[in-house]
């Protein structure tokens, strides 16, 4: 849980950046990758994160020009990438114009339960944690290479020249 904005935005700004670097692995061949056809597909997911963003902080009161969730999603890994982009550093730019230390503490009603601004935060880098990493299953399974993200991919260790972890 955030104590201070400080502590969300240095923690966001390093989330962000890593789902950037998942974004721009993308091809726009791989968008239509998915598991079943009941379920997402990798570029669903992308243009999910990126809509989550402003209908999630939009519930909590947060005023910032993001990416519309009711937009169809891009053909385009490009498109993705930049609409996340801009839509992340616009929320950046609008919770250090809008939000105080005080504001963590607040409570906003979201989905029917009260949940404090912290909570909001810490619920959306979660979100986006899980949605990045069924992301990088369906990425595998298009053949495209996955970033290290919290340590090294299967690639790295080979690059390094260390045995590649077992399976």
């Amino acid at each position: 849980m955030y104590r201070t904005v400080e502590d969300f935005l240095g923690h966001w700004k390093q989330e962000a950046a890593m789902t950037v670097q998942v974004f721009e692995m993308l091809t726009d061949e791989s968008l239509n990758q998915q598991i079943t056809l009941q379920n997402r597909t990798l570029g669903r997911l992308g243009w999910h994160l990126t809509t989550t963003l402003g209908e999630m902080m939009g519930h909590a009161g947060l005023e910032f020009e993001a990416t519309p969730d009711d937009l169809p999603v891009p053909n385009s890994a490009k498109e993705i990438a930049d609409a996340y982009r801009r839509s992340s550093d616009a929320m950046v730019k609008a919770i250090e114009e809008q939000w105080t230390d005080a504001t963590l503490q607040e409570e906003r009603n979201m989905y029917g339960d009260n949940w404090t601004v912290a909570q909001v935060m810490t619920g959306l880098v979660l979100h986006q944690t899980h949605h990045r990493g069924q992301m990088t299953v369906l990425m595998r399974q298009a053949g495209l290479k996955v970033p290290g993200l919290y340590g090294p991919a299967m690639e790295d260790w080979a690059a390094m020249g260390a045995p590649v972890p077992e399976v």
